[in-house]
């Protein structure tokens, strides 16, 4: 029978979920949640807990919200608590070494790519940003750096041809789930090795700004339709046309030679517009027009009128 350890779970957005409620269906015990402060959002601003508090809560889980994961207070709560091990999903903050040295085994990391490439914040939507072929989820035991520990476990997928960020955050949770199993039977039996990362090989995943959504029609229609699949939901693709921003949520790119403008209409089809870039051509499919809903390029053809020689930009 595999040994009970108790476990402090350090995570806020879905992302975590899987892997937390595989943890409660196994013999350890979870023994408190640490999440991020609740936020305000949406345009009514309304106060609202993360995913993994609101799961946590329903499970009746004890829950620790921070502001700074410093505060002494906070601290001595967990140390009170006695864990055998911290976990930590896409927590958000930086874990200091007074925390990392309260469990036993230490602190393991759930990371959402094949370390030592993309640390950082967005794993998920850098790789397919960067046409990646392979990406996956590392297990790392955890220092005072930003996802720089000694590697535990690695697993990898193939990204799909028409790989979204929705879809690949939902295969890398499950999998996530998957490999922090395997990690921790593993630990217990005592055959993991960790493995130092090749620091020179690192790749960053910062978060995006708004404005990185910007679409740069002069780039080639590859790297945009990269863009339009992992930039959705935030901070979302956008052009502009007649003042107004036009956010685009899916397109097909068209091989070929551009000649003319980047960012120049040559086709409107009954359900696309095909743009000009600076390498091929894309089609639009799917739009929303500042202030209106999403839809797709046929239902907005049908209300607005976007001639060939239109440049978006």
């Amino acid at each position: 029978m595999r040994k009970s350890w108790r476990i402090i779970f350090f995570g806020t957005p879905s992302f975590a979920i899987p892997t937390l409620k595989r943890l409660l269906q196994e013999t350890d015990e979870v023994v408190a949640v640490v999440t991020q402060p609740d936020r305000e959002k949406g345009r009514g601003r309304k106060v609202v807990p993360s995913p993994v508090k609101e799961f946590a809560l329903q499970h009746k889980i004890s829950v620790f919200q921070p502001k700074k994961v410093k505060d002494e207070n906070f601290y001595e709560n967990l140390k009170a608590l006695q864990p055998d091990l911290i976990v930590v999903v896409a927590y958000g903050q930086i874990l200091p070494k007074s925390i990392l040295d309260i469990p036993r085994y230490g602190a393991v990391n759930v990371h959402a790519s094949l370390l030592p490439k993309y640390r950082g914040a967005s794993p998920i939507a850098w790789a397919i940003l960067k046409g990646e072929k392979r990406t996956g989820v590392t297990t790392i035991k955890m220092d005072e750096g930003m996802d720089t520990g000694d590697i535990l476990l690695q697993k990898e997928i193939i990204l799909g041809e028409r790989e979204t960020f929705e879809s690949l955050h939902d295969r890398l949770a499950l999998l996530g789930e998957e490999v922090l199993m395997e990690t921790l039977e593993r630990m217990k039996k005592g055959d993991l090795t960790p493995i130092p990362q090749d620091h020179s090989e690192a790749t960053f995943a910062p978060p995006f700004k708004k404005e990185d959504g910007r679409i740069d029609w002069k780039k080639e229609a590859r790297e945009i339709d990269c863009q339009i699949r992992a930039l959705n939901p935030w901070p979302g693709t956008f052009t502009e046309w007649n003042g107004r921003l036009l956010k685009i949520f899916s397109g097909e790119v068209r091989q070929g030679i551009s000649k003319g403008e980047a960012g120049r209409v040559v086709w409107v089809g009954a359900d696309f517009i095909e743009v000009e870039t600076g390498n091929g051509s894309l089609l639009i499919k799917e739009v929303q027009l500042e202030g209106k809903r999403r839809m797709s390029v046929k239902e907005f053809l049908s209300g607005h009128s976007i001639p060939v020689g239109t440049v978006f930009h």
